[in-house]
């Protein structure tokens, strides 16, 4: 099997920028993924964006944010107020804000999946690839009630180490939603698993995307 490496020289710049409908969405989908690229590249700059928070919700995901950039050597972190749910009828003022992203010009960008049964999961992919033409775009997964678990193409193996990491963020960080019955490190770990279990990870654990277009 072929792989693939995202791993620069000291000199030469990674720009990375996630995208994430909810506070919680881009540390459970892609978190290893993000931890692993920062402990191997010394120059990596992150733009890290959510899309619909409250007042707790931000504070919850710029916490979490921080406790995931911590190793970048930039990073902006943009939390939004649109509408949890309502994406769609939000959708021409979400489209201008994409437009604005423009500027950031990354070499990667990790998104939700376009077949995500969320619907604001689902806007957001389409904007992503609506706005961004010409980009590595890899689409990450979330679990959920809606049993929308597919067949992902791309995987990342990720050390047990970083894994754990990642999930002691996100409970840590996400207090507000620790009365869900899925959010629980168990749901997170297995997963994560799973993939490892599919990509043969030497360490068991991987995280896996969705890519529509890859340019070799």
């Amino acid at each position: 099997m072929l792989a693939l490496q995202l791993r620069q020289d000291a000199a030469s710049r990674l720009k990375i920028l996630c995208l994430g409908s909810h506070s919680d969405d881009i540390e459970i989908g892609c978190g290893g993924t993000i931890l692993r690229l920062l402990s191997s590249n010394q120059n990596v700059q992150v733009v890290w964006v959510v899309f619909s928070s409250s007042k707790e919700r931000e504070r919850e995901a710029r916490s979490s944010a921080e406790l995931f950039l911590e190793q970048a050597k930039q990073k902006e972190i943009i939390v939004n107020d649109f509408r949890d749910g309502y994406f769609a009828f939000e959708g021409a003022k979400i489209k201008d804000f994409f437009e604005e992203l423009k500027k950031v010009s990354p070499d990667l960008i990790l998104t939700h999946n376009r077949k995500d049964a969320h619907q604001d999961h689902r806007l957001i992919a389409e904007l992503t690839w609506n706005t961004f033409r010409d980009h590595l775009i890899l689409e990450y997964e979330i679990p959920k009630y809606d049993g929308d678990m597919g067949q992902p193409s791309v995987f990342v193996p990720i050390e047990e180490e970083i894994c754990q990491k990642k999930v002691r963020y996100i409970m840590d960080a996400f207090e507000s939603q620790h009365q869900k019955r899925w959010f629980q490190q168990e749901t997170f770990l297995s997963l994560m698993q799973l993939r490892g279990m599919e990509c043969n990870a030497p360490s068991g654990y991987a995280e896996a995307f969705y890519c529509r277009k890859v340019v070799l």
